[in-house]
């Protein structure tokens, strides 16, 4: 089973082999670049001016968001991927496999994929962690004693949290499918349940309860509590959202129909795949919300105070927000292509119909604006929860402030990465003869 669901499904592996592989690379890199500041010969007085500049803390800071990342987006994509075999694990329990080996069979694929992911990608982080610290140090941040050394327990961490984050991700998205009849099972592979759970219902809200709460709570602590608090709103509500993903996205799909026929029809997909799309919903309002926070925090500092700080301290704060929000970037375009690239047959079917190459892909264009639209939305939410107490607290104010130009980057940004992970993968699977996939 473990084989054929490698040979079988290769390209949906793709998604979370490459979110384990940034997720290794992160960790590697933020332990080298603690172990380096450790470990380099400076006196005291050069010590002490790499604690006052925020270094350490930084990188303690970077190792954490790596491993919140890592739980977080690696086990989205591994339960995508899990969920793309529903037919095929199907059929090994009609046959008589028990649930327990459908699970161990589902575990041994999620560490197949994940120990050579983590192998490439430590070496992978620790070069990215030198030329890190060389831009430091070329930036006048650390004083150039500061050299990189490898941390000796990057490899066996990043192993630990990406094969650990991977197998609860496909345990997860195992439990249903192994245990569900097999008859019921086929069934839902042809036409997908809309009903979403209970629990993830209540769980959603708790979370996006909690964050909306915790926020009101900081909003009147001192600075420096609320900046530190920030993070769990910030994970709190986009976990929350993705939880409510299918309800939001079906809220949402309407709005396609304004879009004439095709906008009807990607109306109608987006309700019977919603649930499939919310695993989308979680990176894509991490990376846009983080980028926000991260962006809006300084433009309004700016636009309040007219200082724009040196440029050294720009870089170090740019250079990390753009680390985080590509590894999320990352993590929901092989969310979406994975998805895409399950609907092939679908298309085929579609093509088969009558249904032309451009009538086709204006329909998944129509779903794409859908699925931005609602990140958007749900980003915007998030990162204004987070931001209000954060500038009440540091400056006094509660109005966030962004130059339009920017504002319209960033929709254009996130447009393109959502189109990027629907359309293209869509127009490249229907360059196949259409017969060819149904047979």
């Amino acid at each position: 089973m473990i084989r054929q669901a490698l040979r079988r499904n290769p390209w949906s592996f793709l998604g979370p082999a490459a979110t384990q592989f940034l997720a290794a690379a992160l960790v590697a890199a933020a332990l080298g670049i603690m172990a380096s500041i450790d470990r380099s010969p400076l006196d005291p007085a050069a010590r002490r001016a790499v604690t006052d500049s925020g270094l350490p803390d930084m990188a303690v800071v970077f190792l954490m968001l790596a491993i919140y990342l890592s739980i977080i987006i690696v086990g989205v994509t591994m339960n995508a991927t899990i969920a793309q075999q529903a037919r095929d694990i199907a059929l090994v329990r009609a046959i008589g496999a028990t649930p327990g080996r459908v699970r161990r069979a589902i575990a041994a694929q999620a560490a197949c994929v994940a120990v050579p992911a983590t192998l490439a990608g430590v070496p992978s982080g620790a070069f990215g962690a030198r030329a890190w610290l060389e831009s430091l140090v070329s930036h006048g941040i650390a004083p150039p004693a500061v050299t990189f050394h490898a941390h000796g327990g990057a490899l066996p961490i990043a192993l630990a949290i990406t094969v650990g984050t991977s197998l609860i991700g496909a345990l997860v998205a195992a439990v249903r499918p192994s245990r569900v009849r097999p008859a019921v099972a086929l069934a839902e592979t042809a036409a997908p349940r809309r009903r979403v759970g209970v629990v993830r219902t209540v769980v959603g809200l708790l979370l996006i309860c909690g964050g909306i709460g915790l926020s009101a709570a900081i909003a009147g602590r001192s600075a420096a509590i609320a900046d530190q608090a920030g993070l769990f709103v910030m994970l709190a509500m986009c976990v929350g959202a993705g939880c409510l993903g299918p309800a939001l996205l079906a809220v949402a799909a309407p709005a396609a129909r304004l879009l004439g026929d095709a906008g009807r029809l990607a109306a109608d997909n987006i309700g019977v795949r919603a649930k499939a799309l919310s695993g989308a919903l979680v990176p894509l309002t991490l990376a846009v919300a983080f980028a926000a926070v991260k962006v809006v925090s300084y433009t309004t500092r700016v636009h309040v105070t007219g200082d724009p700080g040196s440029a050294a301290d720009r870089w170090l704060e740019y250079s990390g927000t753009a680390v985080y929000a590509v590894f999320a970037a990352v993590a929901a375009l092989n969310t979406l292509v994975t998805l895409m690239l399950s609907r092939r047959r679908d298309l085929a079917v579609t093509q088969l119909a009558g249904g032309t190459r451009g009538r086709t892909l204006a329909v998944i264009f129509c779903e794409a604006l859908v699925v931005t639209g609602t990140a958007l939305a749900v980003a915007a939410v998030v990162a204004t929860t987070t931001l209000l107490p954060l500038l009440h607290t540091a400056l006094g104010t509660w109005t966030p402030w962004l130059p339009p130009s920017w504002l319209l980057a960033g929709v254009l940004g996130t447009a393109a990465l959502v189109l990027a992970g629907t359309v293209l993968p869509a127009a490249l699977a229907l360059r196949r003869p259409p017969i060819e996939v149904v047979a």
